[in-house]
């Protein structure tokens, strides 16, 4: 297993392609609404990138995907592949984003309603931003991965969900997929220990029914098994010497922080 550590100088880079994927989703939040197709919106987002920020959509054509971003709607888990299908009042649809930035790669996902949704499923988008939080806090140096995924797992069931088992958060930086595997289920104190400059996304798929999923025949889409909804947010994390730094946060989060 090889885990990049970033230099200062490539941290500056990872927050400059973390910020890219941040505003790319504070870009394209207005347009999820009712009616839109998901093509339209990742023709919104591929322009964006390629004319506004001068980035690269690192998902087109990455083992042969056929669009510049995921978005995966209701009962898709992830890697939902745009389409011509619109957008319905009551949907979630999660949009996934990686621009890659001066050769860098920034990585962040949300789950919007589309328009205003059943309570239920308003909690589901609430707990899962609420999970990927919980992971993220347990980051810093000499932490353990399985500090993070044991977190997400105890708070997702005890809120009567589950967590998705299959797909899993990972390194990033000039490469999209890096080690180390960020598993959002666990136990403490095991797996990797966590250092100083290592850069990874942080990014729980949860379901209001089982966890079991699967793969659709055009081998990307990835679906409940019992068609129940599934919510995720993703963020890029940098491990610091005295705990973490969210290099995705959008500018509502940052005016939070």
């Amino acid at each position: 297993m090889t885990i990049t550590i970033k230099t200062p100088e490539e941290q500056q880079k990872m927050r400059e392609a973390g910020r890219m994927a941040a505003d790319l989703l504070d870009f394209i939040a207005p347009h999820i609404v009712p009616g839109v197709t998901t093509e339209e919106l990742d023709k919104l987002c591929h322009d964006y990138q390629v004319n506004e920020q001068k980035t690269v959509p690192a998902p087109l054509n990455y083992r042969g995907f056929p669009k510049s971003i995921c978005t995966s709607v209701n009962h898709v888990v992830c890697h939902g592949i745009p389409s011509d299908k619109r957008l319905k009042q009551g949907d979630i649809v999660n949009v996934d984003v990686t621009p890659i930035k001066d050769g860098w790669h920034g990585d962040s996902s949300r789950t919007f309603a589309v328009g205003k949704v059943a309570p239920p499923i308003e909690r589901l988008i609430d707990v899962t931003y609420e999970a990927m939080w919980i992971g993220i806090k347990q980051v810093r140096a000499g932490a353990r991965l399985g500090d993070i995924g044991a977190a997400i797992q105890q708070f997702v069931e005890a809120q009567h969900y589950s967590v998705v088992r299959e797909y899993c958060g990972h390194g990033i930086g000039r490469i999209f997929h890096e080690d180390p595997q960020v598993l959002h289920y666990g136990e403490p104190g095991t797996g990797i220990e966590l250092a100083p400059g290592m850069t990874i996304t942080i990014e729980p798929m949860v379901n209001i029914g089982k966890r079991h999923v699967r793969l659709l025949p055009d081998g990307w889409t990835v679906i409940t098994k019992d068609h129940s909804l599934s919510a995720q947010f993703e963020h890029t994390v940098l491990v610091t010497e005295h705990g973490y730094e969210v290099l995705t946060l959008g500018a509502r989060e940052r005016e939070g922080s």
